[in-house]
């Protein structure tokens, strides 16, 4: 199965990497959705589903996410086709774990993206593609 066709196209022709400021910005909200994450005690399910050392779960995401948002394809070059579902089956994801990774995206999305426009569309892919991820009711 593979990221909905609703959500961010991941080809060069996906404007939101340069529009959102390219690499440094990308990998600005990735470091703030984890600080997040490991701050509000919402998300602490989804915490304890990341290793203590958050390092590669960071980098992992930033190659997602270069790709996801029309740079680079990082991640694909690596370890091949993202497999989104299929990479998060073996984790319980339910609506609660969901809504708690949403909260933090969304407070990062918030901090670190200026353009209105282009937050509400990435709030909007990153909701259908968490909804999709779900395995759990």
């Amino acid at each position: 199965m593979s990221v909905p066709s609703n959500a961010l196209p991941q080809t060069p022709n996906n404007p939101h990497y340069q529009r959102l400021g390219g690499e440094t910005a990308v990998r600005n909200l990735v470091e703030r959705f984890y600080e997040l994450m490991d701050r509000k005690p919402e998300a602490r399910a989804i915490r304890a589903m990341h290793p203590e050392d958050l390092a590669s779960s960071k980098e992992k995401l930033y190659l997602f996410l270069s790709g996801w948002l029309g740079g680079p394809p990082l991640f694909t070059e690596r370890f091949g086709p993202p497999k989104l579902r299929q990479r998060h089956l073996p984790f319980p994801i339910d609506a609660a774990a969901r809504d708690a990774w949403l909260s933090c995206m969304n407070q990062a999305l918030e901090e670190q993206v200026p353009d209105a426009e282009l937050r509400a569309q990435l709030a909007a892919s990153f909701h259908k593609t968490a909804d999709f991820l779900r395995n759990q009711p």
